[in-house]
């Protein structure tokens, strides 16, 4: 595609052609840089100084959906340089030309929320330049992920996010089985209509006593946290759910495994064999079993 195909928002003159995204002389890039750039994810007024400059100083803008991205620029007071969409469905044919343009100039990304690559359009991108030898950083900012595992009341010392989880039932079943035992807390994206359906789910799969927290239009005016079992929040998604969802959800709980004497004498006899000295050997086991040292010891005399 070349730039003279760029989409225009309705209601203004298309640019003049030219060969390819990279920026005009003379048009005041620093040069050869992608800019990832986290946007609020509810309140324009979480956009940071940084943000401003970026969108400010950017030769281009590939945005994840061009007119919301306008509203933001509008509501940040900020006019930006040239804005071209880089979504789902056009990334691949794009991102040619968004590398031409980050080699010469300066291309800052953003999505519609949050930082882009997480769930959204990006990562193709982010290789793509890197294999050219482009430099590639971020303005960070917000996140839906942080801030929902923030608020959410589970542990956070250690979590994965799964992203959205299948659309289809049989699919979906299959991916949340396979997390069954998963020990960290998850983070999931989900949609209003399908909140109810993946809580079900997720009883069913994790079960219905898991605990779990819905964050609901996080940030924004009607901000909502409904915490409590899975079994719980499926009831309460029944109805309606409105705005855009994250799902936290706690980890399995740790199965502490069970080891009689014979076990211990022989992990301890094991450990000797590889050279460790009986006091060493033990320490080994204990730490290796979760068993006090005390009883391991015991077994090994």
């Amino acid at each position: 595609m070349s730039s003279a195909d760029l989409p225009t928002e309705p209601g203004k003159p298309r640019r003049p052609a030219q060969s390819s995204l990279a920026a005009p002389e003379g048009c005041g890039h620093h040069g050869g840089v992608l800019i990832l750039a986290a946007t609020p994810i509810g309140r324009p007024d979480d956009a940071s100084p940084r943000l401003r400059e970026a969108l400010a100083s950017a030769d281009v803008v590939a945005a994840e959906d061009t007119r919301r991205f306008r509203r933001l620029a509008s509501d940040l007071g900020v006019e930006t340089g040239r804005v071209v969409s880089y979504f789902e469905g056009n990334e691949r044919e794009r991102t040619p030309e968004l590398v031409e343009a980050a080699t010469d100039g300066t291309v800052v990304l953003v999505t519609d929320a949050g930082m882009p690559s997480v769930s959204d359009p990006g990562y193709r991108l982010v290789a793509a330049c890197i294999e050219a030898g482009v430099d590639v950083t971020a303005v960070p900012g917000p996140s839906a992920v942080l801030t929902a595992l923030a608020v959410s009341g589970l542990p956070v010392d250690r979590f994965c996010f799964e992203g959205f989880p299948p659309r289809k039932a049989g699919e979906r079943t299959r991916v949340l089985a396979a997390l069954a035992d998963e020990p960290r807390t998850m983070v999931f994206f989900e949609s209003p209509h399908r909140t109810h359906a993946t809580l079900t789910a997720m009883a069913d799969a994790f079960g219905a006593d898991r605990r779990a927290a819905v964050c609901r239009e996080l940030t924004k005016t009607y901000e909502e946290v409904v915490r409590g079992t899975l079994a719980e929040l499926a009831a309460w998604a029944a109805d309606e759910v409105r705005g855009e969802v994250t799902l936290v959800v706690e980890g399995a709980p740790a199965v502490q495994a069970s080891y009689s004497t014979d076990d211990l004498r022989a992990l301890v006899a094991d450990a000797e064999a590889t050279g460790l000295s009986r006091k060493d050997a033990v320490a080994e086991v204990a730490r290796r079993t979760g068993v006090r040292r005390s009883e391991v010891y015991s077994a090994a005399h």
